[in-house]
């Protein structure tokens, strides 16, 4: 018997979960949610995509198509009701694992992961996406059809400050960011449009590091980074200045606002288990830095304007 085999039946149990009527009312969250957060709870073997692939089909049917890319070599499976065994009576290419894991419920002890499981990045950046509509449906353009003014707009509303050599980096006011049961700024990264309308620097952050979010910010920690790097938990502030073209005063001027700017950024990143990292233009921007804080990971990036 294939796997395919047992399809049928596990169809008929989750629908016989799914008949049970709830002791209490709750707020509704929809299926491919509910098997994305499922999934993250697992270590897969390509990153996650076959599971956001297939997340909007029946759980069953997502163990069927995604089961090749677990890595069971980390997972071991447990039948303590008996069901698994029974049903795959004479079918030993089925396997326990897959009867277990596609049951519609989970059993204490039927499944456990070997080691820490870090969330794979594709059902990430899918849970990420669907936690950003509820924080900031304004920023996500999901508010019930109505949208908040944009950044622009305001900024068209407010004097024009005296401008400074560093002016294209300058960021505007971070947005509330979510908070944990103890009141303190959540670790958990949080996409936002890029603050400026600097192309040239928006490019480099997307594009160097690269960027997770395409086009985004990120908040963490209560503090705003230009990107968080795809596959590693690693922050990055991104300086496009033409730095060798200040005097060496405004040089001066320059890199005493950026070291303040910088150790905030690093502490709110070190606090959250992050690394971070700093491009810079060209080397004499690089130099500089490093002279007032040595620890600091800085990378030249190239970009130029």
């Amino acid at each position: 018997m294939r796997i395919r085999a047992c399809i049928p039946l596990l169809l008929f149990l989750s629908a016989c979960a799914a008949s049970t009527p709830s002791p209490a009312p709750h707020r509704p969250r929809s299926q491919r949610i509910t098997h994305l957060q499922r999934a993250a709870k697992l270590p897969w073997l390509d990153g996650g995509r076959c599971v956001v692939r297939e997340a909007s089909q029946p759980w069953p049917v997502l163990v069927e198509r995604c089961f090749q890319a677990l890595d069971r070599d980390r997972v071991e499976f447990h039948d303590p009701t008996g069901r698994c065994a029974v049903a795959s009576t004479g079918a030993a290419a089925v396997g326990l694992g897959f009867c277990v894991l596609a049951a519609p419920e989970v059993v204490v002890g039927a499944v456990i992961v070997l080691g820490v499981v870090v969330v794979a990045v594709a059902i990430k950046e899918e849970l990420d996406a669907y936690e950003l509509r509820h924080l900031y449906p304004e920023e996500s353009g999901t508010a019930r059809g109505t949208k908040a003014a944009s950044r622009e707009a305001v900024a068209k509303r407010k004097p024009e400050a005296e401008p400074e050599p560093a002016g294209q980096d300058r960021q505007p006011p971070v947005p509330p960011v979510p908070v944990g049961p103890t009141r303190h700024a959540s670790c958990e990264p949080v996409p936002v449009p890029h603050a400026g309308q600097d192309t040239f620097h928006n490019d480099c952050a997307d594009k160097v590091p690269p960027n997770r979010y395409p086009g985004m910010d990120v908040l963490v920690g209560g503090a705003r980074f230009d990107a968080l790097q795809v596959g590693v938990r690693v922050l990055w502030e991104i300086k496009t200045h033409q730095f060798d073209t200040y005097n060496a005063f405004v040089q001066d001027q320059e890199i005493e606002k950026e070291v303040k700017q910088l150790r905030k950024e690093r502490d709110a990143a070190a606090a959250c288990g992050y690394g971070f990292v700093i491009g810079v233009s060209t080397q004499s921007h690089k130099d500089a830095l490093l002279d007032q804080i040595p620890s600091l990971d800085v990378v030249v990036t190239g970009c130029t304007r």
